[in-house]
């Protein structure tokens, strides 16, 4: 078994928070062990939690569709949430339930040791970094502890707000050139 799978078995038995009273499947992270990047969102939605996959969604297809226009396809990353279960009614999990399971979003980033993570949103932001700030932040690098972050949008935020879309597209290229740049190439 790997690490990776360790984490998935132990998300998805996970009794921390209340959250896993209301949830139907807990959703750890996917994608690729040995991927460069990892994209980190809030916390699954309703077809997350119904399906025990990250970004499956409508939010999901959008990340998916600006991900190809950047050359990448969502097997070659690794994408996950700060938190691992569906809060009711899809509101913005409490600093306990995302405290309840950074340590699993801090195992699959040691696990993937990837070249740079993609926090996308407020609530990541907040919780991976201390800040949020998005709009302020946004297609910024910002260095943490040895490793590399950059900011975008949530792609849910494109579905309430059509004029996000060529952002977010414009910031995921970006993300792909940041990644050149930190491999050297």
């Amino acid at each position: 078994m790997t690490e990776l799978d360790s984490i998935h078995n132990q998300v998805i038995s996970c009794t921390k928070c209340d959250l896993c009273k209301t949830r139907t499947n807990a959703v750890p992270g996917k994608g690729n062990k040995n991927a460069e990047i990892i994209f980190i969102g809030e916390a699954p939605g309703r077809s997350e939690d119904l399906r025990g996959e990250p970004f499956v969604g409508s939010a999901g297809k959008k990340l998916s569709e600006m991900l190809e226009k950047a050359g990448l396809s969502r097997e070659s990353v690794y994408i996950t949430n700060v938190v691992k279960c569906r809060p009711p009614n899809n509101r913005v999990p409490t600093e306990l339930e995302r405290n309840s399971c950074i340590e699993y979003l801090n195992n699959e980033i040691k696990a993937i040791n990837p070249k740079i993570i993609c926090i996308m949103g407020n609530t990541a932001s907040n919780s991976i970094l201390g800040k949020g700030e998005i709009t302020k932040n946004r297609g910024k690098i910002i260095e943490k502890d040895g490793r590399s972050y950059f900011l975008t949008f949530h792609p849910a935020a494109t579905i309430y707000n059509q004029e996000l879309i060529p952002v977010l597209e414009k910031d995921i290229q970006n993300l792909v050139k940041a990644l050149d740049e930190i491999k050297g190439t």
